[in-house]
């Protein structure tokens, strides 16, 4: 069994292409970053369900087209989820400073 070149893997991108850091007055805020990661997490999942319903009704060729675009969502569900709890634990712990 050959394994497939590395140069045939393509990247992904998780979260929205990431901008380097841009000076206070101006950039994107951390609202808009997390909206494009939903964004892009619910494009993630709607490809996976596609692939996922193209599998089960034998129209997909290369099953592991829908291996990854599922793991690939979940991952990056996993990810903001993540990125939700932390800003939520950030509030709380500010709310207490407040006290």
């Amino acid at each position: 069994m050959a394994i497939p070149a590395l140069a045939a893997v393509q990247p992904t991108s998780y979260l929205p292409s990431a901008a380097p850091a841009a000076p206070a007055t101006g950039g994107v805020g951390f609202g808009d970053q997390l909206g494009g990661a939903i964004t892009n997490l619910q494009s993630l999942q709607g490809a996976s369900g596609d692939l996922a319903v193209k599998a089960l009704t034998g129209n997909l060729t290369d099953i592991h087209q829908a291996t990854l675009a599922s793991t690939r969502a979940q991952v990056t569900l996993e990810l903001v989820a993540a990125v939700r709890n932390k800003g939520v634990d950030a509030f709380n712990e500010i709310m207490r400073m407040q006290a």
